[in-house]
């Protein structure tokens, strides 16, 4: 009996109910993550801990080029009976993967389509649900599996899908003196920190992520095999990745990692939802001598082909992003005036009462109103309307915002909070931002527990609307 089949229905049942308790879409806050050869959102081989954004779709095509030299001959048993000729293939893979919730991607792949005598058929499932997601920088982390049929080459031995994606007839569930081989099923935890890049002028924006697990199945089965392996993997796998901004919706990712057998290198250019990626895959490995062994223990090159599109976005295709820079909270007051010789009684400056306004960023400015209602700045008390659009308060606003304006909800760590009437000043010494929702910043009151009862949004500098929660709906149900 396959035990491992059983772990299938209660994966599936996992992300389901995953699904179901996490029901409103949420706006991810991190980086654009490459497409892995075959299993959806990752580096080259390995998965991370990010998700792709709701309803996002990828297809992918790669595949490695294979020089195999002369490859071994086994009989039914699994006994090698001789040397054959020499193999040089190019193997193909394709899969699609779709993204929900902005916690929850699935997918499928094709990795053989051939005859009994050759493997007949390969095809798989893959699955990860996010259980932590950074608010911008920060630590994720993500459980999640994989599925792979078995290859049948018809002679009544059971065999198991390779690491490589091709079939194998060396490669049998169990061999004498050696424990079975199970990697069918891929059960995996994985975690992924996300740090925004240095930020200097000579440089890019960049951000840098770095991305480590443990696995079963494809990860760590076959390791006691000569063939299959060079060293013992255990099942930990790690890599790294640079992201870099190209532009307004282009990505360059390079990218490196151990999947727990293979050394793999990869750049993937993502320009607007098409990417293109190339990998050179197990360095860890010199050119072997020539036998059977080459195939696992050689360098190969590999390509790739992806598209990212949302259906639901009128852009269609899925534009790349780095982590959100947010701009620096400043504000710009009028240079004092230039030195003179002549002297001159100054006109009386503009009467006003002295009122202090709290930004969206959480800081107070201190500025003057007039009776007229001007809003005058700096110690020449020159009015603001004068200076726009080159001043202007830092931060952002919901002031013209559509769902503002449109009185929607908001929804918050599991809560729904509802609009109240009417809009007043806030006291920036008594608040602290928790959050944000579509781009704008949510604030509390600094001596506030979790859950909190009220949020408030800046309309406008000075200005701050409430939130309440409204306690008989909550997000998911």
């Amino acid at each position: 009996m396959n035990t491992s089949r059983g772990w299938i229905p209660w994966f599936l049942t996992g992300l389901a109910v995953w699904a179901l308790c996490l029901a409103q879409m949420l706006m991810a806050q991190t980086t654009t993550m490459p497409s892995t050869q075959r299993y959806g959102s990752g580096l080259v081989d390995i998965p991370v801990a990010s998700v792709l954004s709701h309803m996002v779709i990828t297809g992918t095509y790669s595949g490695f080029f294979m020089d195999l030299g002369r490859t071994i001959e086994v009989d039914r048993s699994g006994n090698e009976t001789g040397f054959g000729g020499p193999i040089d293939d190019f193997y193909q893979d394709a899969s699609f993967a779709l993204g929900l919730f902005d916690r929850v991607e699935i997918g499928a792949t094709l990795q053989s389509f051939n005859d009994p005598a050759s493997g007949g058929n390969m095809w798989g499932f893959f699955g990860r649900a996010q259980l932590l997601r950074p608010q911008g920088q920060g630590l994720g982390l993500a459980l999640g599996g994989r599925y792979v049929t078995a290859p049948d080459f018809g002679d009544g031995l059971a065999y198991q899908p390779t690491r490589l994606g091709i079939p194998d007839k060396r490669f049998h569930k169990s061999y004498t003196g050696f424990k079975d081989v199970d990697t069918n099923l891929s059960l995996y935890g994985v975690a992924t920190v996300h740090i925004q890049g240095f930020d200097q002028d000579m440089l890019p924006d960049h951000d840098i992520t770095f991305t480590g697990g443990y696995g079963t199945g494809m990860f760590k089965d076959g390791d006691e095999l000569e063939f299959y392996r060079s060293v013992d993997s255990e099942g930990w796998f790690f890599g790294s990745a640079v992201h870099i901004g190209m532009g307004d919706s282009s990505l360059l990712t390079l990218m490196g990692e151990y999947n727990g057998f293979d050394v793999n290198l990869g750049a993937q250019f993502d320009i607007a939802g098409i990417r293109i990626g190339a990998q050179y895959l197990a360095v860890n490995y010199a050119e072997p001598s020539g036998g059977h062994y080459s195939e696992y223990w050689k360098p190969k090159f590999g390509v790739l082909g992806s598209v990212a599109i949302s259906p639901v976005d009128k852009r269609l295709f899925s534009r790349p992003s780095l982590m959100e820079r947010l701009a620096p909270d400043t504000l710009v007051l009028p240079a004092p005036p230039p030195d003179t010789v002549r002297v001159e009684v100054a006109p009386p400056l503009p009467e006003g009462s002295l009122v202090r306004l709290c930004l969206s960023t959480g800081e107070t400015v201190q500025v003057r109103l007039t009776p007229q209602g001007d809003t005058l700045i700096g110690p020449d008390r020159v009015p603001m309307r004068a200076l726009q659009p080159v001043l202007s308060f830092a931060g952002t606003y919901a002031g013209g915002v559509p769902w503002f304006v449109r009185g929607d909800p908001i929804a918050f760590e599991d809560r729904m909070y509802e609009k109240m009437v009417g809009e007043s000043p806030v006291d920036c010494g008594q608040i602290m931002r928790v959050g944000q929702h579509v781009g704008i910043g949510l604030f509390t009151m600094r001596n506030a527990d979790r859950p909190f009862e009220t949020l408030y949004v800046a309309v406008r500098p000075g200005v701050w609307q409430t939130y309440f929660y409204r306690q008989e709906e909550t997000v998911g149900d």
